[in-house]
């Protein structure tokens, strides 16, 4: 009897499984592929859809076109994960039966109970969530004069967040919009806990952008028209951005493995196993223990990328019967942009190792790595169609 393997969400950990796993199989097992949205989304470039939204089109992939003739598609939300019964209840009342499954379906953001935050923010994590940014930094625009500019607010300056405020700051110079952008981070630093090189020249750049960068103190509640900062500060704003944090999705806590109480994030080892010898867990979903580090792998597209190949190939082992491979982040460095501007830190460049560099070098590289992403995805010509938007 041929054994059922059920991949659930379509990020990068999720395609690229399914990617793999598409390789290594040759009828030896089902392959059923389930996610919330009908595409695959490259989401470290979806800050771009919120200057110019025709961007979409770039960097989003239409699932039953990427995958295999012989993967099962469904387009579904997961409710639930019985692994005892070895089943997964849809949202629709539908169940889906497995043998082996990878839990893939990422993250959502964190408010970290900070009162008013959730009900009165935006967030980033989906291919409609930059439309709506960009929708509404449009309609503030709109509403605004340059006597009375609109205010956008941004919370949290790491990655997401920087380059959020920087292409809402693109899409402000395009337009000549009447838009003033705060960035608001709560530690002393944009890009907290990283390389001081770093953080200067990406303050330089926020800077250079007209982006006003707020550090050192925390939001500590927010209502409908005002965030309040530290225990002084209040920042009225047209449109607020949270970008601070992520939590496990809600279906994972319904799942009797080891996780982390207080965000769901799943327990798996280095060849993605958990309690359950049927359910392995990878990318933004999973706490991935790492050798000699008392952390686990970062929850980056790179480290999802990376851990994809082995957790698709590690599935097809289960199924033969045959050990694991176990796996470990390589840190390949940082891009980060900026509006058009890049920042690269820590990566090969050339044949050597480059710690922080800028300029055209860093903006090519940046566009470079999207494009071989969407290249393993969906193909050279989709890869070239989106090279110059990235």
């Amino acid at each position: 009897m041929t054994d059922d393997i059920v991949v659930l969400g379509s990020g990068y950990a999720g395609t690229g499984a399914v990617k793999q796993l598409e390789q290594e199989l040759d009828g030896e097992a089902d392959l059923t592929w389930i996610s919330d949205v009908d595409h695959h989304l490259v989401l470290h470039e979806s800050h771009r859809v919120i200057r110019n939204p025709d961007v979409r089109d770039r960097i989003t992939f239409d699932c039953e076109e990427i995958k295999a003739p012989s993967t099962r598609f469904i387009n579904a939300r997961v409710d639930a994960l019985d692994a005892e019964e070895r089943r997964i209840d849809l949202a629709d009342g539908s169940t889906v039966d497995y043998d082996y499954v990878l839990v893939a379906f990422g993250s959502q953001t964190a408010f970290f109970g900070i009162d008013g935050l959730r009900e009165h923010s935006l967030t980033l994590k989906s291919l409609q969530d930059a439309l709506d940014i960009h929708d509404a930094v449009r309609e503030a625009a709109t509403e605004a004069t340059r006597e009375d500019p609109a205010r956008v607010v941004v919370g949290g300056a790491g990655l997401s967040g920087i380059q959020s405020a920087g292409e809402i700051a693109k899409f402000r110079d395009k337009h000549r919009a009447p838009v003033d952008i705060h960035l608001v981070e709560g530690l002393d630093n944009v890009f907290p806990n990283n390389d001081p090189v770093v953080q200067a020249k990406l303050a330089k750049l926020l800077d250079e952008a007209g982006v006003n960068v707020m550090t050192g103190e925390f939001i500590g509640e927010v209502d409908e028209e005002t965030v309040y900062i530290g225990e002084e500060t209040e920042l009225d704003y047209d449109v607020l951005l949270w970008t601070g944090g992520i939590t496990g999705q809600a279906p994972a806590e319904t799942i009797d493995v080891g996780q982390d109480q207080r965000s769901h994030r799943i327990h798996v080892e280095q060849d993605f196993t958990t309690d359950d010898d049927r359910v392995f867990a990878i990318g933004d979903a999973a706490l991935i223990d790492q050798p000699d580090s008392e952390n686990p792998a970062p929850p980056t597209a790179q480290a999802a990328w990376q851990a994809a190949e082995v957790a698709g190939t590690n599935l097809a082992r289960a199924v033969r019967g045959q050990p694991l491979e176990t796996w470990t982040h390589e840190d390949k460095g940082t891009l980060i942009s900026v509006g058009d501007e890049a920042v690269a830190h820590d990566v090969v460049f050339l044949g050597d190792v480059v710690e922080t560099f800028g300029g055209p070098a860093a903006e090519f590289l940046k566009k470079t790595v999207a494009a071989r992403w969407i290249n393993d995805v969906a193909g050279l010509g989709a890869a070239a169609k989106a090279f110059p938007d990235m």
